[in-house]
């Protein structure tokens, strides 16, 4: 059988090459066509798309940025403070526009002791006590490990409360444990 086959000569070849490179041409011809009309097409699309979300952008702004507390905006929506910064809600009546102060506990001294400024140590040392937590303690009045390792479950309790840290967190971390190993090692 393959004693019947006749050899290909060059010429074939050539022609074979030529009849793939004419098909490849036509090809690319027509893709090329079709996704610049394709492109075209999707531009206009995003271009009309950009240009509503323009307009809708200028007829909202000024009622955006002129829109202060209890200032009604053009469309009739009124903004209202409910809520504070601490979460403590504020009062709905116009003539107060202070916030309803909860009263703050007050921290037992004779449990844990009390220090002042020139006792600090570094509370940083804690696990869980950053820059900002070590400034709220001082401003309560820890300021040395041996008072955080004499809490007790109601100082704890009144702390969390008095520095506005997450519920649970001294006891998670162990504050207690920490400062009075802390406190071994001075």
């Amino acid at each position: 059988m393959l004693n019947s086959l006749k050899p290909v000569s060059s010429t074939e070849y050539i022609v074979l090459f030529i009849l793939c490179f004419v098909c490849f041409l036509i090809g690319w011809f027509f893709a090329k066509r079709y996704y610049r009309r394709k492109y075209k097409s999707d531009l206009a699309a995003c271009q009309k798309e950009n240009e509503r979300l323009t307009r809708i952008k200028q007829e909202f702004k000024p009622a955006v940025t002129s829109l202060a507390e209890g200032e009604v905006a053009g469309n009739g929506i009124k903004a209202i403070k409910t809520r504070g910064r601490s979460g403590a809600a504020v009062s709905q009546d116009p003539s107060d526009t202070t916030e309803k102060k909860q009263e703050k506990p007050k921290l037992n001294f004779s449990s844990f002791g009390r220090a002042d400024e020139s006792h600090k140590d570094d509370l940083k040392k804690i696990s869980g006590i950053g820059p900002f937590i070590e400034q709220k303690l001082n401003e309560i009045g820890i300021y040395t490990y041996e008072q955080i390792s004499r809490f007790q479950k109601e100082d704890i309790n009144t702390v969390t409360e008095l520095i506005e840290f997450f519920p649970g967190r001294i006891e998670r971390d162990d504050w207690v444990k920490q400062a009075a190993d802390l406190n071994k090692k001075k």
